[in-house]
């Protein structure tokens, strides 16, 4: 057992996108098989499967490759001090000891927040690796002046959140205005800085996997460092397809420029077992270096409940109650 649970693998070192120019002929090539890609997305959770304690070690993984998320208008400092409590010990200790796992570290890959909690939540994750995320640039419209969604991003920045997720004009992506969408971006990419950037595309408001790979290239070309599906807003979240397609889009940007882009699914994902589908996607596609934090992230926390149920019931034999699992 323990093998299998210690054989999740090493992190990659930071990665990062440089960027490069718009290419529209690039662009304009890329195409969608929506038949075809569907057809592909509905054997992903049939090909592979892993049992008793390799699939311990892989909900260990996907945890550790989670950005638990709290971005509600009633937030307090109360219920983000309790989520990076719970991103500092996502697991319970004896669960952990149970699988052999006592002396590892496990934490989440992030904690994702507003702005105003930026604070709250660096105070409360104070002595960990865990970085702070938060989103930016008029979130989850983005509809405010650019230059205010500029601006948003410099003071997340200078209050210290370490990662920025910010969201694009849909509106340049369904007129097809690739410049403005990537001058855009590229803004926002400079008014970030040393910050991590990840561009949140609302997959779910592009109208065609087409629209979806052309602006996920966009936005690699204008320097993001990871794409991410949604904002967990709107009507439809992360799919199969859609992530199928941005996956592609990400391995044709790294063998055309040697750069590898991250990449996030964000809402609709609460069950291990999705966790486990999406990690095989990443692996099949993109290959092992896809698994690690620094270039793959789930934006959720419901999921979080479920993996510990999970697990408890490969140490147990036995399903707890949710209530036992508490993300805060």
């Amino acid at each position: 057992m323990n093998t299998a649970l210690k054989s999740v693998g090493d992190a990659t070192g930071d990665a990062r996108n440089p960027g490069m120019p718009l290419d529209l002929e690039w662009v304009a090539s890329a195409r969608a098989n929506r038949s075809a890609i569907e057809r592909r997305a509905a054997t992903i959770g049939t090909r592979r499967t892993v049992k008793k304690a390799h699939q311990a070690a892989w909900l260990i993984k996907a945890i550790s490759c989670m950005d638990l998320t709290t971005l509600s208008g009633d937030d307090t400092e109360q219920r983000v001090k309790r989520l990076c409590m719970k991103a500092r010990n996502p697991v319970r200790r004896d669960l952990l000891e149970a699988m052999g796992l006592g002396e590892q570290v496990v934490t989440t890959g992030a904690v994702c927040v507003y702005h105003e909690m930026i604070q709250t939540a660096l105070r409360a994750l104070e002595g960990t690796n865990i970085p702070v995320a938060a989103v930016s640039t008029g979130f989850p419209a983005g509809l405010s002046p650019l230059h205010l969604r500029v601006q948003e991003i410099k003071e997340s920045v200078a209050a210290g959140a370490q990662e920025i997720d910010i969201v694009i004009s849909r509106r340049h992506v369904l007129t097809g205005n690739w410049q403005a969408l990537y001058d855009e971006v590229q803004e926002f990419t400079a008014a970030c800085g040393d910050a991590h950037i990840k561009a949140i595309l609302a997959t779910g408001e592009l109208g065609t996997l087409r629209n979806v790979a052309r602006a996920s290239l966009v936005c690699m070309m204008a320097g993001v460092d990871f794409i991410k599906t949604s904002t967990g807003k709107e009507s439809v979240n992360a799919t199969l397809p859609v992530s199928l397609t941005m996956v592609r889009a990400i391995r044709d940007y790294r063998e055309r420029t040697g750069v590898l882009v991250g990449y996030k699914p964000a809402g609709g994902i609460s069950k291990a077992k999705d966790a486990l589908v999406y990690l095989s996607l990443m692996k099949e596609e993109l290959g092992r270096a896809w698994l690690e934090p620094e270039l793959f992230r789930f934006g959720a926390s419901s999921l979080l409940g479920d993996i510990e149920r999970q697990l408890e019931h490969f140490v147990t034999g036995r399903y707890s109650a949710s209530f036992r699992h508490a993300i805060g």
